[in-house]
């Protein structure tokens, strides 16, 4: 830069063209030295480009030979290097394939158990696909299609269980009646049994409860076969003969249908869904079941009916809930039984009041006290059900007293109101045998003779004892006391003799045109009855084994019954004879103005005396013991006597007093004074 800036220029190029010319000189200096190994070397240069070439020709030849031999070779190693690829492709392929076929083997599992309908074992498949096999596969697209089916599965699994379900539900609604029917003849085997084992104690060593019959017939889940699982619902019995065993109510039910569901809901995590949705339509058919039919009341049959549906649909919860853990629980099972328990008593109450036959309210008694105790073998409480057959009882009483009024009717009506005759020992033991009667002399008359009552005395004596009988009937297995038992007994006898025998009795007496010969035996006969109560007190005390002592025993009031019959035919006694008396008084026809009286007393009194003494030659000669004679001569002849003397006397003085007789003369008078003096002879 300082040679350009200064004016040293033309200087410094001499010099540097002085420096180059040295350097020159130098060099010629060094070549002339080497020249001659210059040359050297380029002749042998020139020598070695000649082998050179000599070399590139061989070399290119044997290139050529080699590429030419080579060739075949290239091929090959081409086709090895094929060959190792297709090799690792394979054996890639194969390692891939092992990981898909068992998923595809799961999933064409899982089609095969859906097409058959074993759902639960599905939905088992469904999860190993899913969580297990699936995973180590999820790349490839068919994979993810499974995947994308996977909840389409699971809801249609869902949606078949469900509908088996329905399915089930619906076949135990139709067949709730032949499953109750079976649980009820087994409770009636277990209740004969029982009966058979407290009269022969010895054998009571193999006796089982109820309960544990029937826990020894509990079904087994089914095992979850194509074809059970087909089966919904109620599997077909054949009517067994009466001596066969009767199968356990489960027996007839195929639960799986529940099971399944109940499983597939749980592993669905939809278990609470599914116990609503139970318990929602169990309810339904719950309300259905205890809708009795409009026309229930006509036969026993349609009772039998409606308890066997009850008993079907309970033995049915029962079984759930023993079985599954918490589809129902003991809450729900309660809750509905008090429903079912208030309806129940609710329809009975209102059909049995339609019931007018004793043997039908009778069979209804036998059919509920049966239907109680399948319940309670199951756990179920019924004392309301008990407590309702003693409504029941009062209703039964009042049916059988209106039937009792129709047969001591027909015995009255179809009476002959005369002693019965006994023309040899037999006839006379088997009255004997049909009524309390002793009579020492009447034993020794000789045959024939005759008891001193009709034959509607013994008739009556027995339907008292057989409505007895009827009213012990109703009483078995209502797990009453004796006490209770005899007093119900006497109640409602005291209504049949009282209310239901006396007015039959008071008909008899009151009803027109009876005879005074008629009414003197009913007379008799309630006599013999009032006699007879004592043995009836027996009666009762023999079939209850309670004594009469026993505080708040009932009494009978058939004395008093028999009693007021008795006042009632005497008083028809005396008015029918003041009604004869009238009816000869009518005949009556004195001339008030006649002039000279008559030589005897008027032909009307005449007659009306001849009748009475024919009457009361009627009372004292009616056979029977001293007691009846003095009771009839001496009470009711007497009275009768006094009666109608009494009611003569009056008449006879309203004659000669009567208003339209406004003279009289003194043969007129003589003539009732004759008539007067021939009344008092």
């Amino acid at each position: 830069r300082s040679v350009y800036d200064g004016e040293e220029h033309g200087r410094f190029m001499e010099k540097l063209e002085a420096r180059i010319r040295n350097h020159d000189r130098e060099i010629e200096k060094m070549c002339n030295f080497h020249y001659q190994g210059f040359v050297d070397s380029i002749t042998e240069l020139l020598k070695v480009r000649g082998e050179a070439q000599k070399l590139k020709n061989q070399v290119t030849d044997t290139n050529r030979k080699l590429q030419n031999e080579g060739k075949e070779l290239i091929i090959a190693m081409e086709e090895l290097k094929q060959c190792r690829l297709q090799q690792r492709n394979i054996s890639a392929t194969v390692d891939k394939l092992t990981l898909c076929l068992p998923v595809l083997e799961m999933y064409s599992k899982l089609r095969e158990q859906m097409k058959s309908k074993r759902h639960y074992p599905a939905l088992k498949t469904l999860e190993h696909l899913e969580h297990t096999y699936l995973p180590q596969v999820s790349h490839y697209r068919f994979c993810k299609i499974m995947v994308d089916n996977i909840p389409k599965l699971r809801e249609e699994i869902k949606e078949v269980s469900m509908s088996d379900l329905k399915d089930f539900l619906e076949s135990i609604r139709k067949h709730s009646d032949k499953i109750g029917e079976t649980a009820m003849k087994q409770a009636q085997q277990q209740r004969n049994l029982d009966n058979i084992v407290s009269q022969h104690p010895r054998i009571s060593g193999g006796k089982k409860s109820k309960k544990e019959v029937c826990a020894s017939s509990d079904l087994e889940v089914k095992n979850t076969s194509p074809m059970s699982e087909q089966d919904s619902g109620i599997l077909d019995v054949e009517d067994e003969d009466e001596d066969e065993e009767v199968p356990g109510a489960q027996d007839l039910v195929d639960f799986s249908p529940v099971y399944r569901c109940l499983h597939i809901y749980s592993v669905l995590g939809a278990r609470e869904t599914f116990e609503n949705y139970y318990r929602k339509q169990r309810r339904k058919q719950a309300r259905l079941v205890l809708q009795p039919p409009s026309n229930m009341h006509e036969t026993l049959d349609g009772y039998r009916k409606y308890f066997n549906q009850i008993v079907g649909f309970f033995v049915v919860e029962d079984h759930i809930l023993h079985t599954t853990q918490g589809l129902v629980n003991r809450a729900y099972i309660d809750e509905l039984w008090e429903m079912a328990l208030s309806k129940t008593i609710a329809a009975l109450r209102t059909h049995s009041s339609y019931c007018s036959d004793p043997s039908l309210v009778l069979d209804l008694k036998n059919l509920i006290v049966l239907f109680a105790d399948t319940l309670q073998g199951y756990g179920f409480p019924v004392n309301q059900l008990f407590d309702m057959l003693l409504e029941i009882q009062d209703q039964y009483s009042e049916t059988l007293l209106k039937k009792w009024s129709g047969v001591f009717r027909n015995i009255l009506d179809s009476d002959n109101y005369s002693p019965i005759p006994v023309t040899n020992e037999e006839v006379y033991k088997k009255i004997v045998g049909q009524f309390p009667f002793q009579d020492a002399e009447l034993e020794k008359q000789p045959f024939p003779k005759k008891f001193p009552f009709s034959e509607f005395v013994p008739k009556v004596y027995n339907q008292i004892k057989e409505f007895i009988y009827a009213c012990l009937k109703f009483s078995e297995d209502l797990h009453l006391s004796s006490t209770e038992v005899d007093d119900m007994i006497r109640k409602s006898t005291n209504l049949l003799l009282t209310r239901t025998l006396s007015s039959c009795l008071q008909n008899v007496i009151k009803r027109k045109n009876v005879g005074l010969t008629e009414l003197v035996q009913i007379i008799i006969n309630t006599t013999h009855l009032e006699k007879s109560c004592k043995f009836l007190e027996e009666f009762i005390t023999n079939i209850t084994n309670v004594l009469p002592e026993t505080v708040h025993t009932t009494k009978l009031y058939g004395t008093t019954t028999f009693k007021d019959a008795r006042h009632a035919a005497e008083e028809e006694i005396y008015t029918n004879l003041n009604q004869k008396i009238d009816q000869f008084l009518q005949l009556a026809d004195y001339d008030w103005m006649a002039m000279e009286p008559g030589s005897k007393a008027s032909d009307y009194l005449v007659d009306l005396i001849g009748f009475l003494r024919s009457t009361f030659a009627v009372f004292t000669h009616l056979p029977g013991d001293v007691d009846v004679h003095s009771t009839m001569s001496g009470k009711v002849a007497q009275t009768a006597c006094m009666s109608a003397c009494k009611h003569l006397s009056t008449s006879l003085m309203q004659l000669l007093l009567e208003a339209e007789v406004r003279q009289l003369t003194l043969g007129a008078l003589q003539q009732f004074n004759l008539d007067v003096e021939e009344c008092e002879r």
